[in-house]
């Protein structure tokens, strides 16, 4: 068989890199989607054997029901979740392997009926990134606990407490998450959910941290990407010239 393709949704070049070496290096075949590519989702899914959903700007809360809040600096990105949003959903109709990470996990959450916290704020601190003394942006990192015996606790070795990065402003709690989905982990500080998987699919798995920022990350979590591939590669399929 033939290294399995593996979809990639980001905004931005920059942002795409540390995953394109990652799939590559767990041997798989990138396949980069941005927003303006204008993509034809059902011959664009027959090309592929997995889904990567990076992160980027918020989605827009028309897309959950939701009038934008002017106070929760709200940025979002209408085109990208114009291709993301039903390529997600494809994806999962065809029961493909998808790992979502970030605004992934948050796209996850609303394809499936859930819902955001616009603004997690002076409520939820310590989520987003930091300035250090000379005004540059810094990772913000804080402990989880995911939970044994959850495909994440599967993949990446182990249940239990583990420290990770955090780059986001909005996320969801149990007010928010979508019936069809289990949380897999949550934040220790304050409870908000850290990732999520779907039950009634092969290989569903969302987290709100960036596994790709390897630096930052314990190693095991390539583990995550490593099995993306593998289970595309058991879902692998003739591809339509």
């Amino acid at each position: 068989m033939s290294k399995p393709i593996i979809g990639i949704t980001e905004s931005e070049p920059q942002y795409m890199a540390p995953f394109i070496d990652i799939i590559e290096k767990s041997n798989g075949k990138p396949f980069p989607i941005y927003p303006e590519d204008k993509i034809d989702i059902e011959s664009t899914l027959e090309k592929l054997d997995g889904l990567l959903i990076g992160g980027g700007p918020d989605i827009h809360p028309s897309e959950y029901g939701e009038l934008v809040d002017v106070n929760a600096n709200v940025s979002t990105q209408v085109e990208r979740d114009a291709v993301e949003l039903p390529l997600l959903k494809a994806g999962m109709s065809a029961d493909m392997p998808i790992l979502c990470v970030c605004r992934g996990m948050q796209a996850l959450n609303i394809v499936l009926g859930g819902k955001l916290i616009q603004d997690l704020g002076d409520k939820y601190p310590g989520h987003g990134y930091s300035l250090n003394d000379t005004g540059n942006k810094t990772t913000s990192k804080h402990r989880i606990f995911i939970a044994p015996g959850t495909k994440l606790a599967s993949v990446v070795g182990s249940g239990g407490i583990v420290r990770v990065n955090s780059w986001h402003h909005q996320g969801l709690s149990s007010a928010q998450q979508s019936k069809h989905l289990l949380a897999s982990a949550y934040s220790l500080d304050d409870g908000l959910i850290e990732a999520v998987e779907s039950p009634n699919h092969s290989w569903v798995i969302g987290v709100q941290f960036h596994p790709e920022l390897r630096g930052e990350m314990p190693p095991h979590f390539d583990r995550l990407f490593e099995a993306l591939v593998f289970n595309s590669g058991l879902k692998q399929r003739p591809k339509k010239s």
